[in-house]
């Protein structure tokens, strides 16, 4: 398996995308920190980066990836190799390389002009989201073998994860104003990894107190040791269960 996982990194890494993603990142994560020196600002600013930008990327070029790499695949399961070697090699080099990319772009210029400890778990988050959306473009890739159809159900995950799921649970909020929904909220904020992202880095910014009484509760959860270890664990399963689902059905396809 170190064989296969150490020739495939080495072939994304040789790629020109690979090299652009890193670049972009970069050049983003320089351009902000050269408008605002205030480390809370630029903290905010690269949030959006990271929210947005980092798992359309990583998405798209992990689904792409996965169709390119389709022969390759074929070949090497002729050979008397394991699947589940063959596809855990695979997705372990996108997600290391997105990984990689997303620490030199936005780590290096951290190193240069210096950073806070929320500015460390902005790189940890950015990280376990380049994982959990590489995870959820092989599920979807695996389900199918027509690219274009995968490259909708993954844009159509984006959408969800990113813009439909936050309207959605500020709908249920204005429907339910009347009720305590901290727990409710709570809940609904696990059931996404981005907002959980969001949410864990707006806490360790110090922005709760815009956020009203709820901010407050979030604040005395999210703030804790206990609620950093439950929300980071749930990224975790978030990380785990698209990838094990994923494996379930490469290991019964029919290539």
């Amino acid at each position: 398996m170190l064989k296969l996982l150490k020739y495939s990194l080495y072939n994304i890494l040789r790629t020109r995308f690979a090299l652009l993603y890193t670049l972009f990142l970069l050049m983003a994560t320089l351009g902000i920190y050269s408008l605002d020196y205030d480390l809370s600002r630029v903290g905010l600013s690269l949030l959006n980066v990271v929210l947005l930008v980092v798992p359309l990327v990583c998405i798209i070029f992990a689904t792409v990836h996965f169709y390119n790499s389709y022969e390759f695949m074929e070949l090497m399961l002729a050979q008397p190799i394991n699947r589940m070697t063959v596809f855990l090699s695979q997705i372990l080099a996108v997600g290391l390389s997105l990984c990689l990319a997303f620490l030199i772009g936005a780590g290096l210029p951290m190193l240069i002009y210096g950073a806070d400890s929320s500015l460390f778990y902005l790189l940890l988050v950015g990280v376990l989201l380049s994982l959990v959306f590489t995870g959820l473009a092989f599920l979807a890739s695996v389900m199918t073998r027509d690219k274009a159809r995968a490259i909708g159900i993954t844009l159509l995950f984006w959408v969800y994860f990113s813009l439909i799921y936050d309207g959605l649970v500020i709908y249920l909020i204005y429907v339910f104003y009347d009720y305590p929904l901290e727990g409710a909220t709570l809940a609904m904020v696990m059931l996404n990894p981005v907002d959980l992202a969001r949410v864990i880095m707006l806490m360790q910014m110090d922005v709760s107190a815009l956020m009203g009484f709820t901010g407050a509760f979030f604040q005395s959860f999210f703030g804790s040791a206990q609620g950093l270890l439950v929300s980071f664990s749930v990224l975790l399963i978030w990380i785990l269960l698209p990838v094990w689902a994923a494996a379930r059905v490469f290991k019964k396809k029919d290539l």
